[in-house]
């Protein structure tokens, strides 16, 4: 590969994420999975995000490149837009090309000769396991890559921001309290029916995160109405009927799941619902995703003792898990959403702080103490 790196974060990543990517590949290789993406070389990955990093700091007619990168072969026969020339990867292309490429669910693609790397054209549809590398805003990278067919079906390999780098660890999904919702987000299969119904629940954090008001949603248990008593009564805009819009699309037959007319369905309800927890107080749903209320305050039963201790942890490698003051994992949006799982052990609290940053709260009985998972990381 020609040129020297100049982001020195790309030569930090490039090791430890070429492992990621054989160790996976090769499992779903040997499992017999088909369409698998090739495993991209350390030095390979080294160059991709050196280019992708400085033509983030460019701008184009005023604006910030936004584009993500996939690193595959171009085929003849594939629906792809194939470009008659070879451009070379460098942050002048990516830049130039930038404005044509920015909606979601476009790819540049990536693939090498004796020249080095070049840009071969762009595409909807990539390989299963694709090294994926998203620029979403100036010095800000994620690496990524499809774990499989499906919708939304994303796991986060890396962040690079600036000098800061965080690589996911994987391995917290061997915990035997981890919550199903981190271990889809880790990339790993969660139980059951439970695998897309937490896929879902991820595209609701996603929006959550994406309005940047901040907000918390609370799932509860169904055929209970136990939460009643941590929430301030009357509930200003209780709902009923609940409301079962998104629980409606759930129950479709699993054919109608794959088809773009129930995707584009589900993702507008999931934004509209989303957009629901920019109201100040919490959303309320059931875990069976129907809509109980938003608005909502959250209080502290009669009897019940104040949350003074959490366990925290945030899913990076050096990211250890530590005991802290309950009102240390964020501020009253954050506290309440403790306070509201400490007294409803059966419940979990998601909360989006306007900052970015976002944290699910679950109860985590071998400790006696509500868990705070810091997760942010995963859903960029």
């Amino acid at each position: 590969m020609k040129n020297e790196t100049r982001y020195q974060a790309a030569s930090l990543v490039s090791a430890t994420v070429e492992n990621h990517f054989a160790e996976y590949i090769n499992l779903a290789n040997d499992q017999g999975e088909s369409n698998l993406a090739p495993v991209p070389r350390a030095e390979i990955i080294e160059k991709i995000i050196d280019a992708a990093f400085w033509a983030s700091l460019r701008r184009e007619e005023g604006r910030s490149p936004k584009i993500s990168l996939a690193y595959f072969p171009p085929e003849p026969s594939s629906k792809s837009l194939q470009f008659k020339n070879r451009f070379p990867l460098d942050p002048d292309t990516l830049t130039k090309l930038s404005p044509g490429v920015e909606k979601p669910g476009i790819y540049l693609g990536i693939w090498y000769d004796e020249n080095g790397l070049y840009i071969w054209g762009t595409t909807f549809s990539i390989p299963n396991l694709c090294f994926v590398l998203d620029v979403s805003e100036p010095a800000l990278l994620v690496i990524k890559h499809r774990k499989g067919s499906g919708f939304g079906k994303f796991t986060n390999v890396a962040v690079l921001k600036g000098d800061q780098v965080k690589i996911i660890d994987a391995h917290n999904a061997k915990s035997p309290y981890c919550p199903d919702l981190l271990i889809s987000l880790l990339g790993f299969t969660v139980h059951g029916s439970w695998s897309e119904s937490m896929n879902i629940l991820i595209q609701f954090a996603v929006s959550m995160r994406a309005h940047q008001r901040g907000g918390t949603l609370l799932i509860v248990p169904d055929q209970t109405e136990r939460w009643h008593e941590s929430i301030v009564q009357p509930i200003k805009y209780a709902i009923d009927p609940s409301y079962t819009g998104l629980y409606d699309l759930m129950q479709l037959y699993e054919k109608e799941k794959n088809l773009s007319i129930w995707q584009g369905a589900l993702r507008n309800e999931l934004e509209s619902l989303a957009g629901l927890t920019a109201v100040d107080g919490a959303t309320i749903m059931s875990k069976s995703y129907k809509l109980l209320a938003f608005g909502a305050k959250i209080g502290r039963p009669e009897g019940s003792l104040q949350v003074e201790e959490i366990f925290f942890h945030e899913p990076v490698l050096g990211g250890e898990a530590v005991i802290i003051n309950a009102a240390q994992s964020g501020g009253t949006r954050h506290l309440s959403a403790a306070q509201f799982v400490h007294d409803q052990r059966d419940a979990m609290a998601l909360v989006a702080s306007q900052d970015g940053h976002f944290t699910v709260y679950t109860w985590l009985p071998s400790e006696d103490m509500v868990q705070a998972y810091r997760i942010d990381t995963l859903l960029l």
